[in-house]
């Protein structure tokens, strides 16, 4: 989600796996789903929002050391309605673009992290 020169960025819990990591909000993509509609449905249950889903920024696949692998899709989101309610992460926070490299992002997030900070994508 974007705001000017700022995005919002979300951290885990300490109860959750990669406690305490930074990430964008969203999640899994159930059955019948695509991206937008899972994104969509995602923000709202996380944030209580219904926000209007953009272009899609990139699309990253990472294979984590462990043998997992997630396929991630970021879409940019600049219109939503409702007040931002978090949900289910320990903060939500606006950050400017280039102050993203100094949060300590998912290992997934990373090369996109460096990328927005750099201004390569919006």
């Amino acid at each position: 989600m974007l705001r000017g020169d700022e995005v919002l960025i979300c951290q885990r819990r300490p109860d959750q796996p990669m406690a305490l990591q930074w990430e964008f909000p969203g999640g899994k993509i159930e059955p019948g789903e695509g991206p937008e509609e899972a994104l969509a449905r995602e923000l709202n249950e996380e944030l209580g929002i219904d926000a209007t889903i953009g272009h899609k920024v990139t699309h990253i696949r990472h294979n984590y050391r462990h043998g997992g692998a997630v396929d991630l899709q970021f879409f940019a989101v600049y219109e939503f309605r409702d007040e931002i309610e978090n949900k289910i992460f320990k903060e939500v926070r606006w950050v400017k673009l280039e102050d993203l490299p100094s949060y300590d992002f998912l290992v997934a997030d990373r090369g996109l992290i460096r990328d927005l900070a750099q201004g390569k994508l919006l």
